[in-house]
């Protein structure tokens, strides 16, 4: 099932970046990013998202993308290639998503999207690594 998730991740690169879109090779961001591999790998979304900042600065620092992510998808404690990883961006909430994706180049790779680069495959560095607040996975596709 992972493979399949990253294939679909993968199908998304080179989408631009566009705030709260989630439309392939039109325009997303790291959350539409998500929603749109859920609408391919599952259906219909399970819930939609409010309105967020683009600028990862939410100023009423509620904590809402790491309960959605608990309500729709299972915790797991090792994340293997497909699973969703959530990231804390400074002291303040949840506000990066990425996919975990093979190793291609002999480490861990992230599908993500953001700002002036879009929809791209990069390492998961060290920096990113300290940053990760959740890990979860996607449930089963459609049989």
């Amino acid at each position: 099932m992972g493979t399949e998730i990253v294939v679909l991740a993968r199908g998304w690169i080179g989408t631009p970046y566009e705030h709260q879109a989630s439309c392939k090779g039109a325009g997303a961001d790291c959350l539409g990013l998500l929603r749109g591999i859920w609408r391919e790998h599952l259906g219909t979304e399970p819930e939609k998202p409010g309105p967020y900042s683009p600028d990862l600065a939410e100023t009423d620092g509620v904590e809402r993308l790491l309960p959605a992510a608990r309500r729709h998808m299972r915790e797991v404690e090792t994340a293997l290639p497909g699973d969703v990883l959530l990231f804390r961006v400074g002291r303040g909430v949840v506000k990066h998503v990425a996919i975990l994706s093979d190793n291609r180049s002999g480490g861990e790779q992230i599908i993500h999207a953001y700002s002036g680069r879009g929809v791209v495959e990069s390492p998961l560095t060290p920096a990113w690594a300290r940053r990760i607040a959740g890990r979860f996975r996607i449930p089963e596709g459609r049989a």
